[in-house]
């Protein structure tokens, strides 16, 4: 995926075209970077609803709309804004990806959760609280 899929809403399209990496791959790291986005733009109190809406978007469009996961993309929405919220005036992804490298682990959500939450079919669907330890704007 070069570009952005067809049908996706401008603004998402806009900042797929900077986020999908040079070999099309859209991995861990670009879905970081969407939610990076998103923070950045509309805040952190917006990012994970505006995230949710553009994961599932972009999951219908690859035809894997069944591969979309509540819990995790809302906990990576506000991990994010966690952090650019405690440093904002970073304004560049990769600036912000060194400061914080923890957050390009695609298994940093395992420390707070166990795997068999993590499956569950209310963590698939909607906002499922963290069963091993808490997120740090939860305590």
């Amino acid at each position: 995926m070069s570009h952005p899929p067809d049908g996706l809403i401008p603004e998402l399209a806009e900042f797929m075209s900077v986020v999908v990496g040079p070999g099309g791959e859209f991995g861990h790291r670009q879905h970081v970077h969407l939610a990076f986005l998103a923070a950045r733009r509309y805040g952190t109190a917006a990012a994970p609803d505006l995230l949710c809406g553009w994961i599932k978007q972009i999951a219908a469009s690859h035809g894997a709309a069944r591969k979309y996961h509540a819990t995790m993309t809302i906990a990576w929405a506000r991990l994010v804004a966690y952090h650019l919220a405690a440093d904002p005036e970073i304004a560049d992804f990769a600036m912000f990806a060194s400061r914080y490298p923890a957050l390009l682990d695609k298994d940093l959500l395992a420390s707070h959760y166990t795997q068999a939450a993590l499956a569950s079919a209310q963590a698939r669907t909607g906002w499922l609280a963290p069963d091993r330890a808490n997120f740090p704007w939860l305590t």
